[in-house]
């Protein structure tokens, strides 16, 4: 078995229509009970749960508190690659942008690490296209090395691999693996994703579930809000955490939520999610699961960064660069998208000790396992 199978079982315009019709009374129970399930994380997130914020928000930070306490957890990206041979219409990386490419190696990658450290960093996530012949696993096997010797923890958000990859990736160092699907929109998916190895929804659905086979220690869902319905979206990706969480349960897991950002030749959004629906479904998800860490990063406003850090956030990233060798050198080579909140980590910081908020550089250790 396999998400694949819950999947299937649903219908996009039947979760739709349920999630639309959800009453106050459905988001009061939902409230008040201590365990919630799918239909309940349904009405946290529906438009009937809307006068509730301000309640919702109180939970949600008692919730986080009790379990994170006053942490935050900060983490950079590091671009090693623009090369992609998928076509996506949101992303700057697209194969048919005609853009100069860029992929790091090893004194290049080892210059970013020196600007990236005098930061303060020991969480850095690593961040390619999707092109296998220029970034798949040889490519790993030579940088990996390099940057695992100088970080607590490794993340990656790549191009999907099949599990023995996975596993091999695991033993080179990696910790964490972030996989977004982008939509749960089938037919959406097919438009937004016409070509590349991008464009096989259920291989791409299915990863999650290699990961957890593989052993990964975290596994990062979500979805780009803006593609489509953010609600419908939303749970569905609530669903696949609530699958994974049973199915590989020594697993951690982690949320984030991007919003569709503008990029060279961009995209605009098809549905809109302003900033109080990504509040109230911040607060859902905390509610829904309180154990799943919450993050945010630099697409954001540096108000909204501001005002949710007390919401269930749990990690931030801060001083991002979107393009490769963009902490150091090659300013030329395009963004994946555009930076919102510019401030540097110690300017980070310092908001957070301002609102009683612990900045974490490092919560975990290879040697530990």
């Amino acid at each position: 078995m396999s998400f694949r199978t819950i999947f299937d079982q649903h219908d996009w315009q039947t979760d739709k229509e349920s999630i639309y019709n959800k009453t106050s009374a459905d988001v009061e129970k939902a409230l008040s009970t201590s365990k919630r399930t799918m239909e309940d994380f349904k009405a946290l997130i529906s438009p009937a749960a809307a006068p509730y914020l301000e309640q919702m928000a109180q939970l949600s930070h008692q919730l986080t508190l009790k379990r994170f306490g006053k942490t935050m957890q900060l983490y950079i990206p590091m671009y090693l690659s623009n090369e992609c041979q998928n076509i996506c219409t949101y992303c700057g990386f697209s194969l048919d942008n005609k853009i100069a490419r860029k992929t790091l190696l090893g004194s290049e990658i080892l210059q970013e690490i020196e600007v990236i450290k005098k930061m303060g960093y020991e969480h850095i996530l690593l961040v390619t296209g999707e092109a296998n012949k220029t970034v798949g696993m040889e490519y790993f096997r030579q940088v990996l090395p390099l940057i695992t010797a100088h970080f607590a923890h490794v993340s990656i958000e790549i191009q999907p691999l099949d599990q023995d990859e996975y596993e091999e990736m695991l033993a080179l160092g990696v910790h964490t693996v972030l996989v977004y699907q982008e939509t749960y929109h089938k037919e959406d998916y097919k438009k937004h994703h016409p070509k590349g190895k991008k464009s096989n929804f259920y291989y791409r659905l299915d990863t999650p579930d290699r990961l957890g086979k593989a052993g990964i220690h975290k596994i990062g869902l979500g979805a780009l809000f803006g593609l489509e319905d953010w609600r419908v979206d939303s749970f569905y990706t609530a669903l696949h955490l609530d699958y994974l969480e049973r199915t590989y349960w020594k697993t951690k897991y982690s949320i984030s939520f991007p919003r569709l950002r503008p990029f060279s030749g961009g995209l605009d959004p098809k549905v809109e999610m302003t900033d109080r629906d990504l509040v109230q479904l911040i607060c859902a998800y905390r509610i829904f699961d309180e154990e799943v860490e919450l993050s945010i990063s630099t697409r954001e406003t540096e108000i909204f960064r501001n005002h949710v850090i007390k919401l269930g956030i749990t990690s931030l990233s801060a001083g991002s660069k979107t393009n490769p060798g963009g902490y150091c050198m090659a300013t030329e080579s395009l963004e994946q998208f555009e930076i919102s909140d510019e401030r540097s980590p110690a300017e980070m910081i310092r908001v957070l000790e301002q609102e009683g908020y612990e900045a974490v550089w490092k919560d975990w250790e290879m040697s530990f396992t």
